[in-house]
């Protein structure tokens, strides 16, 4: 039914239940799993933080180590996803990847020629949903493939 599985996660208990749900597909079709994490480099974050200060003029100076700090932390949480699902079975790589997370499923996806997409269906709310959109909404609209949208309430 399925040869390649790409899940995201951000270290949440919502997006634990999407790794589930994928690792339980993973295990009873005999899929890759692929679990990916997107990260925002701090530098990215405090420019992004700075141009919404707008007018306020507020630099935020960013040592480069801290670009570092993302990935390992991105890297951290794969890995014990990683752990989880070992422990429960399931094999899966994990992938930490630079940029805002449905791009990085979608990238990842298509790179991987992927069956099904697995995305939870809560995330992000109140404004910055409003203004960037669900991950599951932008997965949905733009995937290449199928897309499981699980329940993760």
């Amino acid at each position: 039914m399925y040869r390649t599985i790409v899940v995201g996660t951000d270290g949440s208990a919502t997006a634990d239940k999407a790794v589930g749900v994928a690792g339980s597909l993973a295990r009873a079709t005999g899929a890759d799993l692929h679990v990916v994490m997107a990260y925002r480099p701090a530098r990215v974050t405090a420019l992004a933080a700075a141009g919404a200060a707008g007018s306020a003029g507020i630099a935020l100076p960013v040592p480069a180590w801290a670009d570092d700090e993302q990935r390992d932390a991105a890297e951290a949480v794969l890995r014990r996803t990683g752990d989880r699902l070992s422990g429960d079975g399931v094999q899966a790589t994990v992938v930490a990847r630079f940029g805002e997370a449905a791009d990085a499923l979608l990238a990842t996806a298509e790179e991987l020629d992927a069956d099904l997409i697995v995305v939870g269906n809560r995330g992000m709310n109140g404004v910055r949903r409003y203004l960037l959109g669900s991950v599951a909404g932008r997965v949905a609209h733009h995937a290449r493939c199928s897309v499981h949208i699980a329940h993760t309430r």
